[in-house]
């Protein structure tokens, strides 16, 4: 659903200007609440390790979208000035904003081959705490490599609008709380206005992934210790990038930890630095002040407290049918207990 091959196919053989194309089998293989992705693969063709074999087309989820959320234009702008930096990106190959052919502007980009890790890491794939350290401080070192890009060289001057964004992102995900509330929650609301109260003068401004985190990375299959491929830049913009080490942190559990927050507990094995091993690394590659890190992760909790919020409204409000969100009202209040001692504590 999104992207017929009836359509699809005779499509990329006119704009890639190559017959294989022409009929193509489609599989959906990323779905949910975010943009769709699909691999296209030629009819015959085989979905192997080569990375010629296959093409990723993204387009937003079919129904009611949110343009600014689902802006394909965008996503494929940032990709594509990425490609001559340091930091791993697809290889853009065409953008499609007319929407009599799928509905929705889409855009197409190669297939890179790689280790997606979410909730572990595959057999006999980074088994030595060395290969794991090595996965986690490349995870550090391409989002310094990210940081560091001149945006106004990479013709990223008008992405996004950095002046105050620190400030704009706390109302921002404020109103969404407000505009999702599942039931009074005054510690929410709390932490919302001290994080208002409090935000830090911004040192710098830079490309700002938005979700950064490992399960939005591609590892090499080899080399554990190199990423292949940065995905899923939907969020990006031009702004603090210390609210993307906030937000990493969020995901980061340590060793012994049960968080609330916990998507993946990979970073808890043996090998993974530490979050505080994360800053210091950072800060040495980047020269970037963290004396106001525990503002970042304050907020970043607070954020993920407020997306969780709305997940729990649009289910209650039956917009959420297939999904198991079963236990996610609960995660809520430990999420915001977690904002505060961080923001309050320190306790990053």
């Amino acid at each position: 659903m999104g992207a017929d091959p009836v359509v699809v196919g005779p499509y990329l053989a006119s704009v890639l200007n190559d017959e294989r194309w022409r009929s193509v089998d489609i599989d959906l293989i990323a779905a949910g609440m975010s943009n769709l992705t699909y691999v296209v693969t030629p009819k015959g063709g085989s979905d192997d390790r080569d990375e010629d074999a296959a093409v990723i087309l993204r387009r937003p989820p079919t129904g009611a979208v949110l343009a600014t959320a689902h802006d394909m234009a965008r996503e494929h702008r940032v990709i594509s000035a990425l490609g001559p930096t340091d930091v791993p990106v697809p290889r853009t190959l065409h953008l499609c904003t007319d929407e009599s052919v799928l509905g929705a502007p889409f855009y197409v980009m190669e297939r890179v081959v790689g280790i997606h890790v979410v909730r572990e890491f595959p057999a006999g794939y980074a088994d030595e705490p060395a290969q794991r350290r090595a996965v986690g401080e490349r995870l550090i070192d391409v989002l310094a490599d990210l940081h560091s890009v001149d945006h106004e060289a990479v013709g990223l001057a008008e992405f996004g609008r950095p002046e105050g964004f620190a400030a704009r992102q706390v109302r921002r995900w404020t109103k969404q709380w407000d505009a999702t509330r599942d039931r009074d929650r005054p510690n929410l609301d709390a932490l919302a206005a001290r994080l208002a109260e409090t935000v830090p003068a911004t040192q710098r401004s830079s490309i700002v992934h938005g979700d950064y985190r490992l399960d939005n990375c591609l590892l090499d299959p080899d080399e554990p210790g190199r990423i292949k491929a940065v995905l899923d830049w939907e969020m990006s913009t031009l702004g603090d990038p210390l609210t993307d080490i906030g937000m990493m942190f969020v995901y980061w559990p340590q060793a012994g930890e049960e968080r609330a927050s916990t998507m993946s507990p990979v970073t808890t094995l043996p090998g993974f630095p530490t979050r505080a091993e994360v800053a210091e690394r950072y800060a040495r590659r980047t020269g970037a002040d963290l004396s106001d890190l525990n503002w970042y992760v304050g907020f970043a909790f607070f954020k993920f407290a407020a997306i969780i919020a709305g997940i729990v409204a649009r289910s209650a409000a039956g917009a959420m049918a297939g999904k198991d969100t079963s236990g996610y009202a609960e995660r809520i209040d430990p999420c915001v207990e977690l904002g505060r001692a961080a923001l309050e504590d320190g306790a990053i």
